[in-house]
């Protein structure tokens, strides 16, 4: 995985909107924790569009290996 940097939204309505407008522009993972992980290039394009967020730092090597939200996919 890329170098990416954990941020964090303010609140669940600004994280919902912020991911999708990341969506198809950025790769990201997020956790239920509120954590996510972005590229570097993210953060200047988040904070252009208006999102309010907090930056906690590099991810860490766990952080990228870490299941994501909703993991599971629904039997078929």
């Amino acid at each position: 995985m890329k170098y990416m940097i954990i941020i964090r939204f303010p609140n669940p309505e600004m994280e919902r909107r912020a991911l999708g407008y990341l969506a198809g522009r950025f790769s990201f993972k997020t956790w239920a924790t509120g954590e996510t992980a972005v590229p570097p290039q993210a953060l200047s394009w988040l904070g252009a569009e208006g999102f309010s967020f907090i930056v906690e730092g590099p991810a860490k090597h766990e952080q990228s290996a870490a299941p994501v939200r909703n993991p599971s996919a629904s039997a078929v």
